[in-house]
């Protein structure tokens, strides 16, 4: 119970919030309303770099939600460019996640990171289609434990987001729901992957490291 309520926060987030708190009482000896107001940003800024654990379903015929947010696009896309995949088509599925998230991003299935390219760009709403060209981003080119298919992890930085935080390194072995990383301060997630069922549905709420997206 007191975990739910007070949930440990990622370490990214110990400077925000230090920086909050401080304001914080700044602000308070000089208006109670505005240093309600901070209080409240406060909270916010907690809950945000939350990390709570996530228990996944260890069973790498599944490929769970890499990130906590809403399902906005399930389409058949050509691979990104930048891990020269544009010529092989993948399912994508694109999880878009509010202020409100928790923004600590997971391993769809346990591997090997293959790959790790970043790419810096510019600050879209990352709810838009354009945002996975242009946006900041880091990509994750996973050689998967079932039958060595490859899983590709985009992170793609938001509206307010200025920094991709990339937690593994190359040639890591990793297991299911797994930490990666996160972005800080509203972003998107894309999941690229083929030869599978998808289970999740346009508009569902997932959470990362739990909920299911695509089986064998």
């Amino acid at each position: 119970m007191f975990n739910t309520i007070f949930p440990k926060i990622h370490k990214e987030g110990y400077k925000f919030l230090a920086i909050s708190i401080i304001v914080t009482f700044i602000i308070l000896f000089f208006s109670k309303f505005l240093g309600l107001i901070f209080i409240l940003v406060t909270v916010w800024v907690y809950y945000f770099f939350r990390d709570p654990e996530r228990f996944s379903i260890n069973d790498d015929n599944y490929l769970i939600s890499p990130a906590d947010g809403l399902i906005t696009d399930i389409s058949e896309r050509s691979g990104p460019e930048e891990l020269r995949l544009e010529n092989t088509t993948y399912t994508r599925v694109s999880v878009f996640m509010n202020v409100f998230n928790c923004h600590v991003n997971r391993i769809p299935t346990s591997g090997k990171i293959e790959e790790i390219y970043y790419k810096p760009g510019k600050f879209l709403n990352a709810s838009l289609d354009k945002a996975s060209e242009e946006n900041e981003r880091n990509y994750f080119k996973i050689k998967s434990n079932v039958n060595n298919e490859e899983i590709i992890i985009v992170q793609i930085a938001g509206l307010i987001a200025r920094r991709i935080v990339c937690e593994v390194e190359q040639g890591q072995e990793l297991k299911q729901g797994d930490r990666i990383g996160m972005i800080r301060f509203g972003s998107r997630v894309d999941l690229y992957f083929k030869n599978k069922k998808v289970l999740a549905k346009l508009g569902q709420n997932v959470v990362a490291g739990e909920s299911l997206i695509a089986s064998e």
